[in-house]
């Protein structure tokens, strides 16, 4: 029988690329207005407008597996601030507050500081060099 640790390093950069490839689509979203709904059309020199470049180059760089450790380090604390400035003066529990995106978010990119990008990354193919 297979062991399920064998696979644990693949499954880290698994983790790492679903959840940049969601990122990322919120940074679409508020800059490109791709896919439609939600926050299209913001201005670039606005919160929402900076957010979605960091939510962008951020998930990009995320999705690729590059810099990932110092990316992930900016991106939790962007999330601790959305949630802790955006969401929670709507009301405490993140359920009715929309918060829980911006608390998973924040926890993901934690634990990326902490465990890397796993083998399927460009950090990781520097490495082996």
């Amino acid at each position: 029988m297979v062991s399920l640790k064998a696979w644990q390093p693949r499954a880290l950069s698994v983790l790492r690329i679903v959840t940049s490839l969601l990122f990322l689509e919120h940074g679409t979203q508020k800059l490109f207005g791709f896919p439609p709904g939600g926050h299209q059309g913001v201005s670039f020199t606005s919160l929402a407008g900076l957010s979605g470049v960091f939510e962008l180059v951020g998930g990009a760089l995320l999705l690729l597996g590059l810099l990932t450790r110092p990316v992930a380090f900016i991106l939790a604390g962007m999330m601790a601030y959305a949630y802790w400035f955006v969401h929670f003066p709507q009301g405490p529990y993140p359920v009715n507050n929309g918060g829980d995106g911006a608390i998973l978010y924040c926890f993901i990119f934690l634990y990326l500081i902490f465990a890397g990008p796993g083998p399927w990354s460009v950090d990781a193919m520097r490495r082996r060099r």
